[in-house]
């Protein structure tokens, strides 16, 4: 996806964040989780401190407009997985590919590791853009439906969709 201009895209670990960016990120979630799809539910959830939690962020300028958490799945066994979570964008910057364009860096990161993420499953779609798929019934959590997906390990390097 090609950059916007005025854009800027950024991956640090939780611990490296300045407060500042840290207190946006989190209240960039709470405003559209919590206040906006109306969940009451523990945002902060102990995973933004685990040692590998790496946050990545898009910001116009200093301000972030979408963000998404990149997480190592604990059990992984022989073949570690990565979790992407937490994907949210700013309402008045919905529809210009921010999402999109977090999780094509998200699978760069993870490359040559499998993928897992819980969609909501109004935005099964869009993940299945960048390869993937449904692998259990859909569950209400908070009063909305998600789909738990995943997919497969790339080659180092190899990004598929879009």
């Amino acid at each position: 996806m090609p950059p916007e201009t005025g854009l800027t895209q950024h991956v640090a670990h939780t611990a490296e964040l300045p407060p500042l960016v840290l207190y946006q990120l989190l209240k960039l979630r709470v405003d559209v989780f919590v206040v906006e799809q109306r969940c009451a539910y523990p945002e902060l959830d102990g995973r933004d401190v685990e040692p590998d939690a790496r946050q990545l962020w898009l910001a116009r300028g200093d301000t972030v407009v979408a963000c998404l958490r990149l997480l190592d799945e604990p059990g992984g066994g022989a073949q570690p997985t990565a979790r992407i979570g937490r994907v949210a964008v700013a309402t008045a910057e919905r529809g210009r590919g921010h999402a999109g364009r977090l999780v094509e860096a998200a699978l760069r990161l993870a490359a040559g590791r499998p993928c897992v993420l819980d969609a909501q499953a109004h935005l099964t779609g869009l993940y299945a853009r960048y390869g993937f798929v449904v692998v259990g019934p859909e569950y209400l959590e908070d009063g909305i439906w998600h789909a738990p997906m995943r997919r497969p390990a790339d080659p180092i390097g190899a990004l598929g969709g879009t």
